[in-house]
């Protein structure tokens, strides 16, 4: 069935203005010689009645907004972040309502009751400035601050007696309002001070402060029951039920949202505290707990607040509907009135109402088509644009749907065509981040098969030059023939690079575990200038055979980038220790010039979270691979600066799933027991309580090394596996064999 269409759904837009503007223009000029003096009084009084009700309907959003102002900016405030993002919101909010009531007082009649109610607001507004910058100062401290906006909203709140024009009774109508106002204006100075105890440091407060301020707390939520009493005895039945029901909802709301806080914690893993209602949190923090028997309770400046703003929005919705309320009575009487001034314009009354339905009509039709193209437009640069962009970046380009749909404006006027034009934005869009992934993919695949057309060569170089290795008997010619050997390696190392850049995995894996201290050797054994690297205190550990090559590539630029920065006279020294958590750390040190803070907060950032593939990437691929190896294996990568002396500490922290274990018994309780028989020894408890820990603590935190109360090797000291320290492959023959290890390695 083909969907209806408005009349005027493909008019431009001048001619709908044309449309809105003619007929009200030609009936006034109709109406001019038909009107009396009586009814003209008569009309004034009623328009008089709708701008008396748009000033305290404006008056009542700025003094709600004022207030709120104040309740949102307690603790930015309270933390000298004085030009927080939400303040500023909020403040630009009341100026706001301050402009649109400056218009409605404009729009006012000039009665001397209503005048004089307008000087106290203009009072009361000339002390925001200095309230606002004094805020939560010394020379506006406690509850000072939350009081002083009293001088803005109190006279806008008494604006709400000139209400009720037409009414049968107008002081109970402005009566029922004030009072609604004031339990309003009660609960924001509940949450604000409230908020306020929850968040300051009591500590810091002056002798007498804290008592001042939970007096002001408990007399403000007095305050708001008598208020409440208040409404309850100027309002109708109709009031009393609308206020039940308006609780009763934010009451449901707040149970939602904390069944949604309990489900968000218990999916972080976090303990929640379900908070008490309102009135028991009032009652809570009127006792002056401290804050931290308050949070265990469930009584946080977040759940707090949260709470009372339900019911200070409740209470808003209650005045809404009243000056709501008001307003329309005010303007039905003035229909009426203008339907008694007429005598004999009947159709000319008519023909005005004719037009203002079709004015309100077009208006209608041009806002909801723009609205529905302004929720279109943020729902695709929000929701859907990202999500396609996210699949191509995860997926391959050719099996990801990139048919776009179109915004549902089929109209052919001007938001239409805006409409059109957006979706050829979106599946440009759309287009370009499809081609964009396929290059990428394209770029991954040239890297691929780089590196596999060299690798074959590379392997076929090696072994012919391992052969005259082998049957090299001259020293100078097997020192060249090693040099030569380093540096097919190292290209063969560029070709796994390239590997790593394009994403893929070693083609062919280690099939069964081998020791951790013939990985480090068949790592350093890559490097150029291997003879300067030293193994100490390397414990009897296998890795598992699928992380092998991996492991020996990632330790090569580590030792690489470690003897390529340091002085050629000086030594690289490699430790290794095994940790009470059943991981393993292996710790390159150099004494090289180091780096400065910030560069090392880099590096570690980029290893923890390697960058996408760009140029950034080729200038500093080493770093990038070693990020990329890490992430593959949930190996932990990071540099430090040396504690005693000048260089550079890289830590490897190689997790549980990398290490070999035949079946038998971890030696985790072991390891643990001699953690605190050493704390013990040393008079402190550190050991103790890092077992008894419920969360472990950072493995890099607050130290060069790792240190964890097992004393690591000093230098010199003989491997637990890896026999005497020094070099890795200090002759002809055991560097052979580590060439043939690792060679070996990158078989499988």
């Amino acid at each position: 069935m083909p969907k209806s269409r408005s009349l005027t759904g493909n008019w431009r837009v001048a001619r709908r203005l044309q449309a809105i503007l003619l007929i009200p223009v030609l009936v006034a000029l109709g109406l001019g010689g038909v009107r009396v003096k009586n009814s003209v009084d008569t009309l004034r009084d009623a328009d008089d009645a709708v701008r008396v009700a748009e000033l305290v309907q404006a008056a009542n959003a700025y003094a709600s907004d004022a207030i709120d102002e104040r309740d949102v900016s307690v603790i930015p405030l309270l933390k000298g972040e004085r030009n927080a993002p939400a303040v500023a919101a909020a403040r630009r909010g009341t100026d706001a309502d301050a402009e649109a009531f400056d218009r409605a007082v404009a729009r006012a009649p000039r009665t001397a009751g209503l005048v004089r109610r307008i000087e106290l607001v203009r009072a009361g507004e000339k002390q925001l400035p200095a309230v606002r910058a004094n805020a939560f100062t010394d020379r506006l401290t406690g509850v000072q601050t939350e009081e002083s906006y009293h001088a803005v909203q109190h006279p806008l709140m008494e604006l709400s007696n000139e209400l009720g024009f037409g009414s049968s009774n107008q002081a109970s109508f402005g009566r029922t309002l004030y009072a609604i106002s004031l339990t309003q204006a009660a609960e924001s100075l509940i949450r604000s001070i409230g908020t306020h105890l929850l968040v300051e440091d009591r500590t810091a407060l002056a002798e007498g402060e804290l008592p001042t301020q939970l007096g002001s707390f408990s007399s403000y939520a007095y305050l708001e029951q008598v208020a409440l009493q208040e409404y309850a005895g100027a309002g109708t039945a109709q009031d009393m039920t609308r206020l039940r029901t308006a609780l009763a909802n934010a009451e449901k709301k707040g149970a939602e949202q904390t069944a949604e806080a309990a489900e968000a914690a218990r999916a972080a893993g976090r303990t929640f505290v379900a908070p008490p209602k309102l009135a028991a949190m009032i009652s809570e923090i009127a006792g002056g707990k401290p804050t931290g028997q308050l949070a265990a309770e469930g009584i946080t400046p977040e759940s707090f607040f949260a709470a009372s703003t339900l019911a200070f929005d409740a209470c808003r919705s209650i005045e809404v509907h009243l000056t709501d309320t008001a307003l329309a009575d005010a303007r039905s009487i003035a229909a009426d009135a203008k339907t008694d001034a007429v005598t004999n314009g009947s159709l000319a009354l008519g023909a005005v109402l004719a037009a203002l339905l079709l004015a309100a009509w077009v208006a209608r039709s041009m806002s909801r088509g723009m609205r529905r193209l302004s929720a279109s437009a943020m729902e695709i640069a929000e929701q859907r644009l990202p999500a396609v962009i996210t699949q191509l970046s995860l997926a391959v380009p050719g099996q990801v749907d990139t048919r776009v749909t179109p915004i549902p404006i089929t109209t052919t006027d001007e938001i239409g065509e805006v409409a059109r034009a957006f979706d050829h934005v979106h599946r440009e869009a759309v287009r370009l981040a499809a081609e964009q992934a396929l290059l990428r993919g394209n770029i991954n695949a040239v890297f691929t098969n780089l590196s596999s057309r060299n690798q074959s060569l590379v392997e076929r170089q090696l072994a012919l030059i391992t052969d005259l290795e082998e049957r090299e008997a001259d020293p100078e010619q097997l020192a060249n023939l090693f040099k030569l050997d380093h540096l097919a390696t190292r290209v063969r190392r560029n070709g796994e690079n390239l590997l790593v850049l394009g994403g893929e995995r070693p083609a062919q894996q280690w099939d069964h575990p081998l020791p951790l201290v013939d990985v480090i050797r068949a790592a350093a054994s890559e490097v150029e200038q291997y003879e300067r690297i030293e193994l100490a205190g390397i414990p009897e550990a296998e890795i598992h055979g699928r992380a092998v090559t991996d492991l020996v590539h990632l330790l090569a630029e580590l030792l690489e980038n470690a003897t390529a920065f340091s002085s050629p006279r000086s030594k690289v020294r490699v430790t290794a220790s095994r940790l009470p958590d059943a991981q393993t750390m292996i710790e390159i040190h150099d004494k090289g010039i180091g780096l400065v803070p910030e560069d090392f907060a880099l590096i570690n950032h980029k290893l923890a979270n390697p960058p996408t593939t760009d140029v950034s990437v080729y200038q500093h691929m080493g770093l990038f691979v070693v990020g990329r190896l890490a992430d593959r294996h949930g190996v932990r990568v990071q540099l430090r600066p040396a504690a005693r002396e000048s260089g550079t500490t890289s830590l490897v922290m190689l997790p549980g799933t990398v290490l070999w274990r035949d079946g038998a018994a971890s030696d985790t309780d072991t390891l643990a027991l001699a953690t605190v028989r050493a704390g013990l020894r040393s008079g402190t408890s550190t050991g103790i309580e890092a077992l008894l820990a419920k969360e472990p603590a950072d493995p890099f935190g607050g130290h060069e090394a790792w240190q964890d109360g097992i004393p690591a090797p000093a230098p010199g000291t003989p491997s637990e596996a890896a026999g005497p320290p020094g070099a890795p492959a200090p002759s002809g023959r055991s560097r052979r064999a580590s060439r043939r290890a690792r060679r070996t390695a990158g078989d499988g």
